[in-house]
């Protein structure tokens, strides 16, 4: 049977769920929660605690949620996704106490699983393999947009509501924009192999069976150590990005500079889009991981000059971008569509676990050893991520040429023995 891609409509519909979904989920409780922390009678620091905990919750779900995606389709799971995502919000705002809130954020995170990126990804791929890749691309392109418009949104409403009544108005966009177009996406033909969720061997991108599972091969390992990094480099600067900024000496001109981030990462988006076509993804991941560790060398070395920090931000920006499209596509060139949703799911969990003690080990680290000296080691930690992608193009590199020897078909997820 010849073989679709994703409806141009599909894509964009989902690209305003993302919008939506980021929004609603993520991007707004920054705002709100000096709101939350004063009606509640808590400290600031206890109302983002509640969020990495929650976040450290739906680590664990992420992969299940990807299995299931798997197994019954991503467009039939975002359904109940974004009905459960509207009662969490919902639940929030009604809740009177800390507990009742701590429990509608944990409700947040975890429905979160099944209506963001980890979900949006596998659906894409099961409406169509052909150009998932760029398909992906696209929507990542798009979903770039969810904090330049719900930082600005978010503030509005709040300037002329409470924070319970803006979590309502949140609330009935997921019911009345992301429910429906889930409901219309899940009646499109999805192409779900359930042979890659019955226990069967599955088929790698190249045609070959690995010998072993697909997912605990080394390769695969590396790619979680890569994520994993990835997602702690960048959580552990994006939260603290103004305060750290000024901490180098950058003063008032620090807020400038973080407003680079969000532009410099939907560039990259569009930049790979226009241009990236032809570039392996492993190349992407490492080139995206680089961009991390050295636009920070650059700031710690060129601080307090404001030229470096624009670099910076540039160099994290475009870095942060690249990295959230091959959370997309990077399993998919290296497995395939087999068991794609569980591999996009141990990723999401990856980044969820080491994004969410990022804050708190950044902090710590600072205020053991100064900010500089912190940051340093924040770079130190980002070659990792470096040396884990270099990995993968190394392996991937080896068993080409083991296979032109041999005038084989080399098997990438396969166990290298």
């Amino acid at each position: 049977m010849k073989e679709r891609k994703a409806p141009a409509s599909a894509i964009w519909a989902l690209g305003i769920t993302q919008i939506v979904g980021y929004g609603t989920l993520f991007y707004s409780y920054s705002i709100l929660a000096p709101a939350v922390a004063d009606e509640l009678a808590w400290s600031q620091q206890w109302v983002f605690a509640i969020l990495s905990a929650s976040l450290l919750a739906s680590a664990v779900l992420a992969p299940i949620a990807g299995h299931w995606a798997d197994r019954f389709g991503a467009g039939r799971l975002m359904v109940p996704g974004s009905a459960a995502a509207a009662a969490a919000l919902l639940f929030c705002a009604l809740t009177p106490g800390r507990l009742g809130f701590a429990v509608g954020v944990l409700a947040m995170e975890l429905a979160s699983c099944f209506v963001l990126y980890s979900t949006a990804f596998v659906a894409i791929v099961q409406l169509g393999g052909r150009n998932a890749q760029r398909s992906i691309t696209y929507l990542t392109l798009i979903a770039g947009f969810a904090s330049t418009l719900f930082w600005p949104l978010t503030t509005l409403l709040h300037e002329h509501l409470g924070w319970r009544e803006v979590l309502l108005v949140f609330a009935v966009l997921n019911v009345g924009v992301c429910l429906p177009i889930h409901a219309w996406l899940a009646r499109l033909p999805h192409i779900v192999d359930k042979k890659s969720v019955d226990g069967r061997a599955p088929v790698v991108p190249n045609g070959s069976v690995p010998r072993k599972n697909v997912t605990w091969s080394p390769v695969f390992l590396l790619m979680l150590a890569g994520f994993a990094v990835e997602g702690f480099v960048l959580s552990a600067v994006l939260v603290h990005m103004v305060p750290l900024t000024a901490a180098v000496g950058l003063g008032t001109a620090g807020v400038f500079v973080a407003s680079l981030f969000g532009p410099s990462q939907v560039a990259s988006r569009l930049i790979n889009m226009l241009f990236g076509g032809g570039v392996p993804q492993t190349w992407l991941a490492l080139g995206a991981t680089a961009a991390l560790a050295l636009g920070l060398a650059v700031l710690l070395m060129t601080a307090p000059s404001i030229p470096g920090a624009i670099v910076f931000a540039v160099l994290f920006g475009l870095g942060s971008g690249l990295m959230s499209i091959v959370g997309g596509t990077l399993p998919l060139e290296l497995f395939g569509r087999a068991g794609y949703g569980a591999h996009v799911g141990w990723i999401t969990a990856a980044r969820q676990f080491s994004s969410a003690f990022a804050p708190f080990g950044l902090t710590f680290i600072m205020a053991g050893v100064g900010v500089f000296p912190a940051l340093w080691i924040n770079v130190l930690i980002g070659l990792i991520g470096i040396a884990a992608f270099a990995g993968i193009a190394l392996t991937q590199h080896r068993l080409r040429k083991a296979a032109s020897i041999n005038g084989a078909v080399p098997a990438l997820g396969a166990e290298v023995v």
